[in-house]
């Protein structure tokens, strides 16, 4: 199966070296899926908590959305889910990384508010155990983050449900101090946003794409898809990169990393915006590949179906893409692998 879909990937127009070969771990223990999850790995088990889903009905059939405080747990590819603990609270929309052994979780929303909130899950005798860590200077959701070695970088997103402009923020805190601390550092010099993407890559911090929100025609609320990418390097402060050829919001993040260079898995170009529910494709899977060298950005295959607002997990070897929301208002269960070329 990995080397058909390698095959598939390779004829599907690959322009530059492809990731390597997808294929699925066993899918989350809920029909429905979650969107926006906390996911990463502690004492080798992979952990996905919270998220959203509409349970009922869809919301254009007047559904509600539901947030949950479940963490599934994950021991080995050919195992079961496992229940192994709950969040402080019902929560999904933050990001999550992996830290020495356990699961940072930043920020987040549920059906009321967003939050500031920080913590660590750690995986302990069969059991996730919680401890808080300092919290964000302010409540964030919908952001963007990721590790440069000790550092955890917090980029943009909204402050509250109904804020009518995205975050132009940027904070860092190192994990390793003794009593760490957010700093809020400058800002990158393209406009705030939100559902951005992510990574920690070849000793620099790389925010790529995502949404603005502004005022339309009408005076109401409209989103503007980016293509946008900055890099951060400590001591040099932010450059703007080569755009990505197409707008990119909520694909996973961070984004997965290798010797290769930096991939981005698919999705939501804007392109679709309006759609009727039973009209729309899903969202787009191409991946894209940077090489930092060439400042290039270039296509790379194509992921089996696109999983957006999810986080993306180094796990085992791979990058794993569990669950996530394939169109909208609809969430997928599947949890899907990519294991890298020289991986396998």
């Amino acid at each position: 199966m990995k080397v058909l879909l390698a095959l598939v990937a390779m004829l599907s127009g690959c322009t530059s070296v492809c990731p390597g070969a997808w294929s699925e771990l066993p899918p989350l223990p809920d029909k429905e899926g979650f969107a926006g999850s906390f996911a990463g790995v502690s004492d080798g088990v992979l952990l996905v908590a919270g998220g959203a889903n509409f349970p009922d009905k869809k919301p254009w059939e007047g559904g509600t959305k539901a947030w949950y405080g479940t963490i599934f747990a994950l021991e080995k590819p050919d195992g079961e889910w496992k229940p192994a603990g709950r969040l402080p609270r019902a929560l999904g929309y933050g990001v999550s990384v992996t830290y020495r052994g356990g699961v940072v979780c930043v920020g987040g929303s549920d059906g009321t508010r967003h939050y500031a909130d920080v913590f660590r899950l750690e995986w302990k005798a069969g059991r996730v155990v919680t401890t808080e860590l300092p919290p964000l200077p302010q409540p964030v959701a919908n952001a963007c983050g990721a590790l440069l070695g000790d550092r955890l970088y917090i980029i943009g997103g909204l402050s509250q449900p109904d804020a009518t402009q995205t975050l132009k923020t940027a904070y860092q805190i190192d994990l390793a101090e003794a009593k760490p601390s957010w700093r809020e550092m400058e800002g990158w010099p393209g406009s705030g946003r939100m559902l951005a993407v992510a990574a920690g890559f070849d000793g620099a911090l790389w925010v790529m794409g995502g949404v603005d929100l502004g005022v339309g025609a009408g005076g109401g609320v409209q989103r503007r898809y980016l293509n946008d990418a900055f890099r951060f390097r400590p001591g040099e402060g932010w450059r703007r990169i080569a755009d990505l050829p197409y707008p990119v919001a909520a694909t996973p993040s961070p984004a997965a990393v290798d010797r290769l260079g930096l991939f981005v898995l698919g999705g939501d170009d804007g392109s679709q915006v309006g759609a009727a529910p039973g009209r729309h494709r899903g969202f787009n899977r191409s991946v894209l590949r940077y090489d930092a060298g060439a400042d290039r950005w270039s296509r790379c295959g194509e992921m089996p179906v696109a999983q957006v607002t999810t986080p993306c997990v180094d796990w085992q070897g791979s990058w794993v893409v569990p669950g996530g929301e394939i169109r909208p208002g609809v969430r997928s269960p599947r949890v899907w692998r990519l294991t890298p070329v020289g991986r396998e």
